[in-house]
């Protein structure tokens, strides 16, 4: 054990080296083929099949020692395509509650002829992973199968349970969701004191320096809302005022022009404050300012010019598809948008609601709620006990880089768990470049060494929180 601990803090120092970072250690090199066949298994919705990547993920656990009851891959009777991988390593303690490390194995669709690459062939070039699923999620997905993998070999004895749950349907919860499932149907797999999932990395400058390491506490919730305007309609050439079109189109402008107020947690507040050190100059300033007042519009004007903080210091709602009309030479007799609002945490979906009925400002638009409404909950506390083993790998392997707290403005499967009581958060470790890294896109990627790195972080994290009490 002791040897084992050794290797593994020189090879954290090793990693830190850029040298190093060029020359993939054979460690390294075995994790790469084990990221490669989960990327290569086509995944999406439409052709893939999460429960061939999960049968998969448990043959490569079962090699490395793990027993059959200890990986369990649970697949819907009415969705054969849509499995989900559960293994387990036990604890020492059967008092101490289990860690729960998350990661989604679906990926959104990928159109061959519009990238560059194969989307589903792992290729390396100029110091970057190109795949879908390159970085959401199949990184972490692959990091935490490695980890356990390496937990056995390393013969690492666990204080808590350590619990995986590599899941299907993340991208497309309408349809299905492999958490939710779990919840549902297999909830004593999910308890947990906490979980570890995607939602937050760390931040690259243009050079590649690194510049804060991120953890998620929270997100904010996704919703979508039908507006709709119906008419009686008529010819085209006896036009009047009451057009659905009109009445439709002068809302989405009110819209458009609408602010949701300014309220921070104190995630986005410990997020603004960070930053201001780091940011410096006007923007620093002004984001010291909003975090001590969030009042002040002189200040919050310029925080806003950056879309990310915008979305994490307010919910926003923005038209995403419009569709009017039913004949060139007709009134149209319906006119219909989708808008898609980012809830912040503790606001109600109801309540956003009838915020857009205000906004719009005319009784013609119907204002619909879509689908089944996401769980809402409040961000989960961030103490010490979680952000303490974070500080102290990333000091190891990142000397001087922050440690900033994020509330995420997408939408992950966390906000399943922090709905049911189970605290969930965003930690990868994996530092991405400033104008994004194609998740969701085209030719998605993920810089070669930031996925080292990260694996070895998340490795030696986990291994913290396996043993404190």
């Amino acid at each position: 054990m002791i040897r084992s601990i050794s290797a593994a803090a020189l090879a954290l120092a090793a990693l830190a080296s850029p040298a190093a970072a060029q020359t993939p250690r054979p460690d390294q090199l075995a994790f790469r083929d084990l990221y490669k066949e989960l990327i290569e298994i086509n995944t999406t919705l439409s052709s893939g099949s999460c429960t061939a990547a999960s049968q998969a993920m448990a043959s490569r656990l079962k090699a490395a020692g793990f027993a059959d009851a200890d990986l369990q891959v649970i697949v819907p009777a009415a969705r054969p395509k849509d499995g989900n991988l559960v293994a387990t390593l036990k604890g020492s303690d059967p008092k101490a509650k289990p860690i729960l490390l998350l990661a989604h194995i679906d990926v959104v669709e990928a159109n061959r002829a519009d990238w560059e690459r194969d989307p589903f062939k792992l290729i390396e070039e100029d110091g970057f992973f190109y795949a879908r699923g390159a970085s959401d999620d199949k990184a972490q997905a692959a990091v935490w199968t490695d980890s356990l993998i390496r937990f056995k070999q390393e013969g690492f004895k666990p204080r808590r349970t350590i619990k995986m749950a590599l899941t299907c349907g993340e991208e497309t919860p309408d349809t299905f969701n492999g958490v939710q499932y779990l919840i549902q149907n297999h909830r004593d797999l999910m308890d947990a004191a906490f979980v570890l999932n995607e939602g937050s990395g760390g931040r690259l400058d243009a050079k590649g320096n690194r510049i804060s390491l991120g953890i998620q506490a929270g997100e904010k919730v996704y919703q979508d809302y039908t507006l709709e305007v119906t008419n009686k309609g008529g010819h085209s050439s006896a036009p009047v005022r009451d057009n659905a079109i009109y009445h439709l189109s002068a809302g989405l402008s009110r819209l458009g022009l609408y602010d949701f107020p300014v309220k921070l947690n104190d995630a986005v507040r410990a997020n603004f404050e960070r930053m201001a050190v780091i940011d410096g100059g006007e923007t620093g300033k002004a984001l010291a300012a909003v975090a001590k007042n969030p009042a002040d519009a002189a200040a919050v004007a310029i925080v806003a010019q950056e879309p990310g903080r915008n979305s994490m210091m307010r919910t926003t709602c923005v038209a995403t598809m419009v569709n009017a009309g039913h004949a060139p030479n007709a009134l149209p007799q319906r006119a219909r948008a989708n808008v898609n609002c980012r809830i912040l945490p503790g606001e109600g979906v109801e309540e956003t609601r009838l915020a857009l009925v205000k906004v719009l400002g005319d009784d013609a638009i119907k204002v619909t709620t879509v689908g089944e409404p996401s769980p809402v909950s409040p961000p989960p506390t961030l103490g010490k006990s979680i952000t303490d083993p974070v500080e102290k790998v990333a000091a190891k392997l990142w000397p001087g880089v922050p440690l900033v707290p994020v509330m995420a403005t997408g939408a992950t499967d966390g906000r399943f768990l922090n709905a049911v009581g189970i605290p969930t958060y965003g930690l990868t470790g994996f530092f991405g470049e400033p104008g994004g890294n194609g998740a969701h896109g085209l030719n998605e990627k993920m810089r070669v060494r930031s996925l080292y790195e990260g694996r070895d972080f998340l490795h030696e994290v986990v291994k913290i929180y396996a043993t404190q009490k």
